[in-house]
């Protein structure tokens, strides 16, 4: 059964980007729930044995802090045997096991992964019946229509053979794998799949404001709303989400209140193996809108660790 989520505005896992202090964060600001960035079954098991032999557990590759909770793991990987294995290492640590069709990248869809696996509904079945009896914890399923324009209906397929098999929530990006992130989402298949399915269903794409927010609810009835790219740098939006769903209004943040949000998650991340390029990146999503933004983001670009970056950032809070 899945958990008790305390908002209907989730995080979406981002490779990248949804490190435990930003889900921390967002948690904080009021998302109710936070995946993990996707992570190989086959990696989960070679760390897994490494770190049995240093008597530690998976949380030293998979960080994340109990504050986060509900939590789920996102994986990927189309190996039976390893999928098994991998999901039954993670269980223990996770509340939800998320599995991902849904990513676009060329390597990952070439080694029958992510996305790809949308055009293999035998395979598919026996993917989902493999979790589903791995693990007593509930499995979720991220998505996307299809691969291709003119197959752009096989998320339909996909979505009915899930809920056969006991998946008990899907999480749907209307593109294709081959629109990556670009077009429009297509809100109307969201809608489509919400008509035909009798599981809670989570629409995903193009979020950027309260009002986006909202209006995908409208228009699709879907259950709950993944917010992506709308949250780098601005882990405000689920706060603003909540509070525009439940009264109308939101509050306004500015941009010493983003910089301030930053230096919070520099603070996060100092508990945590984060490499100092993704937290470069965040530097440059916390500064996205503000003005001589792109000159912060030359200066942010030149710096070489934490401390370098610190300086840059608080010269510009200073001015």
């Amino acid at each position: 059964m899945l958990p008790q989520f305390s908002s209907k505005a989730f995080l979406a896992p981002m490779a990248g980007v949804s490190d435990p202090a930003l889900r921390l964060q967002c948690k904080k600001f009021g998302a109710g729930l936070v995946v993990t960035e996707f992570t190989s079954i086959h990696s989960i098991i070679a760390k897994e044995e490494k770190l049995k032999e240093n008597r530690k557990t998976i949380q030293e590759f998979i960080e994340f802090s109990e504050n986060e909770r509900p939590l789920s793991i996102q994986l990927f990987g189309s190996d039976l045997y390893a999928l098994e294995k991998a999901a039954k290492i993670v269980e223990p640590f996770f509340d939800i096991i998320d599995y991902n069709m849904g990513c676009p990248a060329p390597h990952i869809t070439q080694q029958m992964a992510g996305g790809a696996l949308l055009q293999e509904p035998n395979l598919t079945r026996q993917i989902f019946t493999t979790l589903v009896s791995a693990v007593k914890k509930p499995v979720t399923l991220k998505i996307r229509l299809g691969v291709t324009d003119a197959s752009k209906y096989l998320f339909r397929d996909i979505a009915q053979i899930a809920e056969d098999e006991g998946i008990e929530m899907i999480t749907l990006h209307p593109r294709t794998v081959n629109q990556g992130y670009s077009g429009n989402a297509d809100w109307k298949m969201i809608k489509e799949l919400k008509e035909i399915s009798s599981i809670p269903i989570v629409g995903n794409g193009d979020i950027a404001t309260p009002e986006d927010a909202k209006k995908m609810f409208d228009e699709t009835n879907c259950d709950y709303v993944m917010i992506g790219r709308g949250a780098m740098g601005n882990p405000f939006l689920f706060e603003q989400i909540n509070d525009y769903l439940k009264t109308g209004i939101y509050n306004d943040y500015s941009f010493k209140n983003r910089l301030n949000s930053f230096f919070e998650y520099l603070h996060l991340t100092k508990a945590y193996e984060i490499k100092f390029a993704n937290i470069k990146g965040q530097a440059m999503r916390f500064t996205k809108g503000m003005q001589d933004g792109s000159k912060l983001r030359l200066k942010i670009t030149l710096t070489k660790n934490i401390d370098e970056l610190e300086k840059v950032m608080k010269n510009a809070y200073n001015k």
